[in-house]
C-alpha cells in the first residue's frame, strides 16, 4: 500500500498554492493551473506545505488523498518546471519540420500531415526525426503524445 497521500505537498520559490472552496490553484513562472477537489478529501495549509486529508474514512476517501495529491503535484511542477516528452519517428522517409506553431509530418502518405498542438502546449522538432512536446499540465502533454501515432 502507498503511503504517498500522507505526504504534504512542499512548497516550492516562486509558486504560490491558494486554497479557495473546492478550488486549489497554483500560479508560478509557467503559468496557471487549478483542479477541483472531490468531496471526499480537504486540503489544508500545514507548516510542511499541503496537507491533504481524507473527509472520512472510507475506501473512496483513502483513494483519493493519494490522487489528489499527486494532482496538486503535479501542479506545482508543471507551473515551476513544466512538462516534457520527446517523440522518435522511425521508417524510411519519415520526418518531421516545424510550420510556424505547426508541425508537419511526412509518413509515407500521399499528402503531409499538418498536427497543430491545443493551447498550453508548445512543440518543437531539434532534428528530422525527433519531436519534443512541453507543456505545464502533465495530462494534457501525456495525451498530445500519446495522439501522435495516431495523426492519420
Amino acid at each position: 500500500m502507498s503511503r504517498t497521500g500522507k505526504k504534504p505537498v512542499a512548497p516550492v520559490s516562486g509558486v504560490t498554492v491558494t486554497i479557495n472552496g473546492r478550488t486549489v490553484t497554483a500560479k508560478g513562472p509557467k503559468g496557471e493551473l487549478s483542479i477541483e477537489l472531490m468531496d471526499v478529501v480537504n486540503v489544508e495549509n500545514g507548516s510542511d506545505g499541503l496537507v491533504v486529508m481524507p473527509a472520512n474514512d472510507t475506501r473512496e476517501a483513502r483513494a483519493a488523498r493519494g490522487t489528489t495529491r499527486a494532482l496538486i503535484q503535479n501542479m506545482v511542477t508543471g507551473v515551476s518546471a513544466g512538462f516534457e516528452k520527446k517523440l522518435a519517428i522511425q521508417g524510411v522517409g519519415y520526418r518531421a519540420a516545424m510550420q510556424g506553431k505547426d508541425i508537419k509530418l511526412s509518413l509515407g502518405f500521399s499528402h503531409e500531415v499538418i498536427y497543430q498542438a491545443p493551447q498550453g502546449i508548445t512543440s518543437a522538432v531539434p532534428a528530422p526525426t525527433e519531436i519534443i512536446i512541453t507543456g505545464t499540465d502533465k495530462q494534457q502533454v501525456g495525451r498530445v503524445a500519446g495522439q501522435y501515432p495516431r495523426l492519420a
